[in-house]
């Protein structure tokens, strides 16, 4: 199959996506609240994945994970809880395993404080602006962060 072909059927990368919701904690004691957050990581993936493909394969190809989380007020908690649960729900949606993923940016926006974004995406963008608790993620593939400078 050629390069092409494998493009034309894998999930279309950057995926981007939000969910207006407080992102649940690998920490968390309730073992059902944290498979309810993985489900709902995993249809907003595939709800996305569908937007851009009626079909399509997962394969291995390394990834870039990038989660920002804009909490609506000072986040409890630590920021590292929310990955693997976030992570663990796009398994066998957007990627074959976790193991594909080479780098993870994580970082979270409390109200308040100044942040400036020099180019966001219009996916970013839309999720800057709105009602806040917003979970935004990117999965990317084009492995520029191989390179270091």
């Amino acid at each position: 199959m050629s390069i092409n072909a494998v493009d034309e059927f894998s999930v279309p990368f950057p995926l981007e996506f939000s969910i207006s919701q407080t992102p649940v904690s690998a920490q968390a004691s309730n073992a059902k609240a944290k498979e309810a957050w993985k489900t709902t990581i995993g249809h907003r993936a595939r709800e996305r994945i569908n937007e851009a493909r009626e079909q399509y394969f997962l394969d291995d190809r390394p990834l870039m994970a990038t989660i920002y989380y804009f909490p609506p007020s000072r986040m409890p908690g630590d920021i590292d809880n929310i990955v693997k649960p976030i992570l663990d729900g796009m398994v066998k949606v957007a990627y074959v395993d976790d193991h594909c993923i080479e780098r993870v940016v994580v970082q979270r926006f409390e109200p308040g404080l100044p942040w400036i974004f020099a180019s966001p995406s219009e996916a970013l963008e839309t999720a800057i602006q709105m009602e806040k608790p917003i979970l935004y993620v990117r999965l990317e593939d084009d492995l520029s962060w191989r390179s270091a400078s």
